[in-house]
């Protein structure tokens, strides 16, 4: 399994969970924030699928973002949802806080 899978299913996890929050509770914050973190995933799975740069970096990217607004809330709340966007955000970092220390490279054609 490439790097560009764990980035599809994050991008298709935090873009559904900002239309679910949208929908159950009308929540504009929930949907502009999911989409955004999501197509920052998609984009970063697009650009390593095909071998361009920057892909590992959009991810991290994503995940710092969703790290930096999810951790906090979970601490202070304890609530579920936070705490699973917190377990997200963690796997998000981990996945490409090694691919980018270890120097995912894009293999030129």
């Amino acid at each position: 399994m490439g790097q560009e899978s764990p980035a599809y299913i994050l991008a298709a996890l935090t873009a559904g969970g900002g239309i679910t929050g949208y929908i159950r509770t009308g929540s504009i914050p929930s949907i502009a924030a999911g989409c955004t973190v999501g197509a920052l995933y998609g984009l970063g799975a697009y650009r390593i699928q095909q071998r361009q740069s920057y892909g590992v970096e959009l991810a991290l990217l994503a995940s710092v973002i969703l790290a930096g607004s999810s951790i906090p809330r979970a601490i202070r709340t304890q609530k579920p949802l936070p705490a699973g966007l917190s377990l997200l955000a963690l796997f998000g970092l981990w996945t490409f806080g090694n691919a980018y220390r270890l120097g995912y490279k894009v293999k030129s054609t």
